[in-house]
């Protein structure tokens, strides 16, 4: 009589073992599917930057992007134009990167309005012509090394809007040299990275 539970308990053990291994085993896959999908979706961006970069970068463009306003209404001119503000986020987000760096900032910018005003002067300004322009842009920039993707549009702008040349470029070169030198003072601020990271 007293053999009888303990012989029934060692015929179970193996049993709930067997059954427990083979549990596992088919939950194995299930778990590394799972690991594989979320690896497969898992955001390749970049890290958050810490919140002190974050609120340099902001204030930074906030003042610069204004400054070109204040500037534009002491002039009664037109300083800013939507591909200064994509300026300012490289300037200011990215101050490392090669296009961010002064050479590019304004190089890039009076390179592609030259060359709007040149298809301009030689297709009129259609959309045709400014749909060149910033492919003919692209190519420019590269070769005069001052590579900027936001100037790219300056030169769609010029054909489109058609405005006074040497007004332009003069206020063009007057909006990006102000851009860098708030790029400068955000990177002395410690915060961010020093910048530029070469001028020329």
């Amino acid at each position: 009589m007293s053999n009888a539970p303990s012989t029934a308990a060692t015929a179970t053990a193996p049993t709930a073992a067997a059954a427990t291994a083979t549990a596992a085993e088919a939950a194995g896959p299930r778990r590394r599917s799972a690991r594989s999908a979320r690896t497969r979706f898992a955001s390749k961006a970049p890290a958050r930057p810490p919140a002190a970069f974050l609120a340099v970068a902001t204030a930074g463009g906030v003042a610069g992007l204004v400054l070109l306003v204040a500037v534009g209404k002491v002039l009664h001119l037109p300083v800013l134009i939507p591909p200064l503000a994509a300026s300012a986020a490289l300037v200011l987000a990215a101050p490392a990167l090669p296009l961010a760096q002064p050479r590019s900032v304004v190089g890039g910018q009076l390179v592609s309005a030259l060359v709007g005003f040149g298809a301009l002067a030689v297709g009129g300004g259609s959309l045709w012509t400014a749909a060149v322009a910033g492919g003919l842009a692209i190519g420019a920039m590269a070769a005069a090394r001052t590579p900027h993707s936001p100037a790219a549009a300056t030169s769609v702008i010029v054909v489109l809007t058609q405005p006074p040349a040497l007004r332009f470029l003069g206020l063009l070169a007057l909006a990006t040299v102000l851009l860098v030198l708030v790029g400068v003072l955000a990177g002395r601020s410690g915060r961010t990275a020093r910048y530029p990271a070469y001028w020329w």
